[in-house]
């Protein structure tokens, strides 16, 4: 090997190198500007199958990669955000946005026609005002943009790389032979594309490498055709791999996503083989990357109006290769369910990310608002059962708050936005906020017991207080964890009306309790517990505004 050849071997490389890196820059910038749009787009799915497709085209358009969405699909039927029917779609989508790329890199033969077209005529450029950009602007969005256009430039710059280090040896007979054989082969063909974009991890990347290979004009279209089916089946290795370990749902959702391509692939080759066979001129044809990307979008986009009816079947199908796990019980404790919903491969698109962590911080609040009215309840009718229970659920709330609390530090280590990074923020003061209310929640029924076993009662206008209290308690911190679930301003502001009038109550019956007191109206033992139990109920109201705080801000 000359010296000649290693550079070009490095140049191979090095133009591989700047691909990758730049289609991952870019699609970074791109989440960070589109993120919070995405997370909307996720509510409209629901019962939407054809919403579920747009979506899916949507995020593989913005993360540049099939396999990459799958493997948030994945995690977000593990998480139960989506069930297997909405999940099709989206698997669907996929397909169609990881063409997007394909047509980025197509660009340059269209710049053939069009000289401003070219990567090589503007990727200086949009490198150098996204420099620019990035160490010069003030704004987060700018910067953000800023790194779009560098990832871009470098995308561009790295195909000019791979197509300049291949160009001296497009005329070998090696690269004939080999495409020849390839052509003539659909299911090695079919291979190549899947062990190379499986070993990639990205069908866009792979169908990159082959395009750049078209623009040198060494690829056939039979081979490329077969490879390309080929490609869209490697994509799936990504969400398989992913999906080892997890629950039988989802390894459902990989095996829809390799059913999905693979019999799009067959029916395609199918027809490829017999198309062929007619026209043999048209096999051994030189196809350009315009070309790939045309077959490429065609075949995304008919496989999927063609197998979007039998989605449901899709979905039985799955069922039937994966089977039943034995093992795998259904536990419904929430602990587990917990575990189950904070799924890391939802960290493929920080915005689905940060958006359930919310999701499970609301799910949290819930718990606690239920032990709260639980914990009232034992105050005021001294009922063991419930004062157990609470105890029970004190443990869940603390064991779901480390949880949280680790999921969210790597959240906070993603790629986020400033308003993405606020949010992260509040979810864990809100955390801690919750946590303490549930302590306050024990702290009620610890005083309960202790009245329950001393045998301790309160005057008629002390326990009369004592539900007006708590129920002003209660209240203010159900708004204040409707009010993380919803965002709305409203619920904020039932929170803020609650709290004040805990605070005046509190204030109020504290100083007529003591007034009882002097006047012997009312026992001392009594009298400290019910000082104890308004207490703890205003903390709780305290804790409520605060998590609303946090709600107001983000608004």
């Amino acid at each position: 090997m000359s010296v000649s050849d290693i550079s070009s071997l490095f140049g191979f490389i090095g133009g591989l190198g700047m691909f990758l890196y730049g289609m991952n820059i870019m699609a970074d910038g791109m989440q960070k500007t589109a993120g919070s749009k995405m997370s909307q787009f996720l509510g409209m799915v629901t019962n939407n199958r054809f919403m579920a497709v747009l979506l899916g085209a949507l995020i593989t358009a913005i993360i540049q990669s099939s396999g990459a969405t799958t493997v948030m699909v994945v995690g977000f039927v593990s998480a139960g955000v989506l069930n297997l029917s909405q999940a099709v779609g989206v698997i669907m989508g996929a397909n169609i946005g990881t063409t997007i790329t394909a047509w980025i890199v197509s660009m340059n033969q269209l710049g053939d026609a069009f000289e401003v077209f070219q990567p090589s005529f503007f990727a200086p450029l949009l490198i150098g005002l996204g420099a620019m950009l990035i160490l010069f602007g003030k704004k987060q969005r700018v910067k953000t943009i800023g790194e779009i256009l560098v990832g871009l430039g470098l995308l561009f710059i790295g195909l000019d790389f791979m197509s300049g280090a291949i160009a001296p040896y497009t005329e070998l007979p090696v690269f004939a032979n080999a495409f020849r054989i390839l052509g003539h082969n659909p299911l090695l063909g079919m291979i190549i594309g899947a062990v190379v974009t499986a070993l990639l991890q990205s069908s866009s990347a792979s169908v990159g490498i082959l395009q750049t290979l078209a623009m040198n004009g060494v690829v056939t279209t039979n081979a490329a055709i077969f490879i390309t089916l080929g490609q869209n089946i490697g994509s799936c290795v990504t969400a398989l791999i992913s999906s080892i370990g997890g629950s039988r749902t989802a390894k459902r959702a990989a095996v829809i996503h390799l059913s999905f391509n693979v019999l799009g692939a067959v029916m395609f080759g199918a027809v490829a083989i017999v198309l062929f066979m007619v026209y043999p001129a048209l096999a051994a044809h030189s196809i350009t990357s315009v070309q790939i990307s045309i077959f490429h979008t065609i075949f995304n986009l008919t496989n999927t109006m063609i197998l979007f009816p039998f989605a449901n079947q899709l979905v039985k199908l799955s069922g039937v290769i994966v089977g039943k796990d034995k093992k795998e019980e259904d536990l419904a404790d929430e602990e587990t369910e917990t575990m189950k919903h904070l799924d890391e491969r939802i960290f493929e698109s920080p915005a689905f990310a940060v958006s359930a962590a919310s999701m499970e911080v609301v799910h949290m609040g819930q718990i606690t608002v239920e032990n709260v009215k639980r914990a009232v309840e034992a105050v005021l009718t001294k009922n063991r059962d419930k004062m157990d229970l609470v105890y029970k659920t004190e443990k869940t709330i603390n064991n779901m708050e480390k949880m949280l609390t680790e999921y969210l530090v790597k959240i906070n280590n993603l790629s986020l936005t400033e308003e993405q990074k606020q949010v992260v923020n509040n979810l864990f003061y809100s955390i801690n906020d919750i946590e303490r209310v549930g302590d306050h929640a024990e702290n009620l029924v610890e005083q309960a017991q202790y009245m329950t076993d001393h045998q301790i009662e309160f005057s008629d206008t002390g326990a009369e207080d004592l539900a007006q209290i708590s129920k002003a308690a209660y209240q203010s911190f159900f708004h204040a964890v409707e009010a993380r679930r919803t965002g709305d301003m409203d619920e904020v502001r039932k929170v803020s009306q609650f709290e004040d009038q805990v605070d005046f109550l509190e204030e109020d019956m504290r100083e007529k309790h003591i007034e009882r007191l002097s006047h012997g109206k009312c026992e001392p033992s009594s009298g400290v517990i019910f000082l104890d139990l308004i207490s703890n109920l205003e903390r709780i109201s305290d804790h409520a505004y605060n998590l609303a705080g946090y709600v107001k801000d983000e608004i």
